[in-house]
């Protein structure tokens, strides 16, 4: 699963993961945009106009049985109802590979 929340949600979100059911966790500052291409915001005291737009990116692993409840807490935690608020991707994971100690 990866959720792609705004900078500001990610703390509150990761917070309330913190308790989840999740084999495993990633964080990434990333920058990306989606129906609000080159809008211009203000953020942080100045304005702006830009085509990626700074986000941040949770990859979980989670077991099928426990999506559901994972997907519900990220809503609830990183939703602002405004445009931008970002997306959540639910993809199977075919394989995992942990490598042999050296």
């Amino acid at each position: 699963m990866i959720a792609v929340v705004q900078p500001f949600q990610a703390e509150r979100v990761l917070a309330a993961l913190e308790h989840a059911p999740i084999e495993a966790c990633e964080v990434r500052e990333v920058k990306g945009y989606g129906r609000q291409k080159n809008y211009l915001d203000e953020y942080r005291g100045s304005e702006y106009s830009l085509a990626y737009l700074p986000k941040v990116e949770i990859t979980l692993w989670v077991a099928d049985e426990r999506t559901d409840e994972v997907v519900r807490t990220i809503v609830e935690n990183a939703r602002t109802g405004r445009m931008g608020d970002g997306k959540i991707l639910v993809l199977p994971v075919l394989q995992a590979i942990d490598p042999p100690p050296p």
